[in-house]
This record gives structure tokens, C-alpha cells and sequence, in this order.
């Protein structure tokens, strides 16, 4: 174990410690292949699995596991139309389980998200059964202001390049706090407390995933 992820452990433990605080769950582990192997025995075979756009489930082959072991997956891109869209969305909302990142995990244990279209980030508050977020340990934020900051000067430029959006962020690594018709910040979102216990699960993994 080097110094860094023995560091990155006893962090994670002290967030763990305040989500259990706020009604949510969480646990650490060192590497993406432990995060499969959790997520992998928390979800039960047939159980209905859907996710919010997110390039840690992807990068930590969790996105490659799902497919591949025997659940029920709802994926909303596989929709047509606007009304196969709207149908699939009922049935996402009902799912047993979403998975989906997060934009920074502030040290006292607060959920830290900002959304375009706003799916993901209502999935997160209501809907699923279980929520499980992953989030490599580079999503820690001091305070609800730094998580914030995070999410969009951090975050935002690079998923906007990744969605095709045309911010200003997107060509200069930069939030101008925009009203651009492609914005992808128009919804904040801070989880401070899960109003059913258990329901949110957060995983936290010692090393950079995501942005």
C-alpha cells in the first residue's frame, strides 16, 4: 500500500463515516476491479439496472460488467423516438437499481451534482429502488462551495467535449456561468440527507476516475 492510498483509506472512512450520518452507505475500495466485484455481489441476478451518463462506470469497466452479468438493463439511448423515450423513461424511474457518478463528494458527506437535462440527478433524488454512486477519490471536495466549483470548472468543460455541447466552457476550460442554449449546468442538485434510509450507496474508489 503506498502513502497515497493509505491516505485515500482513512479519508474514505471519514466520509463514510458522515454519509452513514446523512441515512446513506458507503464503502471503499482501492481499485476499480474491487468496485466490480461489490457492485457485482450488492445488485441480485434479475434485478432491473439502469444508469445516468457517467465516464467513471464507464472507465472502471462497471458499464462493460453490467452488460455481462445477467441483469435486466434499461438503457434510455436505446429509445427511437420521443415516445418509446417517455415509455422507457416509466420504466427507468421504477428500476431496482441506478448507477451514476457524481460531480464531487464533499468530506462531511454531501452529494455534489449539476446536470442538463436533469435525468440523472432525478433518479438520484426519487424514483429507483437503490441508488449505487461511484466516484474515484479525485471527486473529494472540501465544502458544498468547492464541490460546486468543481462541477463546473472541472467537470463541465470536458463533458461538454464529450456531448457535443457548444459552451463557452467547451472551448475555454472555463465556467462563464453561461446561458448558452447547449448549457449543460442547469440543474444543482446537493444531497445532504437520503429521506429513506439505505436507499443511496455510495462507493468510493482510491484512484482518478471521471472528471
Amino acid at each position: 500500500m503506498s502513502f497515497q492510498t493509505e491516505s485515500y483509506a482513512h479519508t474514505a472512512k471519514t466520509i463514510i463515516a458522515n454519509l452513514e450520518k446523512r441515512n446513506m452507505l458507503g464503502y471503499y475500495c482501492e481499485n476499480a476491479r474491487e468496485a466490480q466485484e461489490l457492485i457485482h455481489n450488492l445488485i441480485p441476478v434479475n434485478a432491473t439496472v439502469t444508469w445516468g451518463g457517467s465516464e467513471t462506470l464507464v472507465e472502471t469497466g462497471i458499464m462493460e460488467t453490467l452488460k455481462e452479468s445477467g441483469y435486466i438493463l434499461l438503457d434510455r439511448k436505446a429509445a427511437k423516438t420521443p415516445e418509446e423515450s417517455r415509455k422507457l423513461y416509466g420504466q427507468i424511474v421504477t428500476a431496482d437499481y441506478f448507477l451514476t457518478g457524481t460531480n464531487a463528494i464533499t468530506l462531511d458527506g454531501e452529494l455534489i451534482n449539476v446536470d442538463g437535462v436533469g435525468n440523472r440527478v432525478a433518479c438520484l433524488i426519487t424514483g429507483p429502488q437503490h441508488v449505487l454512486v461511484v466516484a474515484g477519490m479525485n471527486k473529494i471536495a472540501v465544502t458544498e462551495e468547492d464541490g460546486i466549483r468543481r462541477a463546473r470548472n472541472m467537470a463541465a468543460p470536458p463533458n461538454s467535449i464529450r456531448v457535443g455541447a457548444h459552451t463557452p466552457c467547451s472551448k475555454t476550460g472555463v465556467c462563464a456561468d453561461c446561458q448558452s442554449p447547449d448549457c449543460i449546468c442547469c440543474q444543482t442538485v446537493i444531497t445532504r440527507r437520503s429521506r429513506v434510509k439505505d436507499r443511496i450507496t455510495v462507493i468510493l474508489i482510491g484512484e482518478s476516475y471521471g472528471f
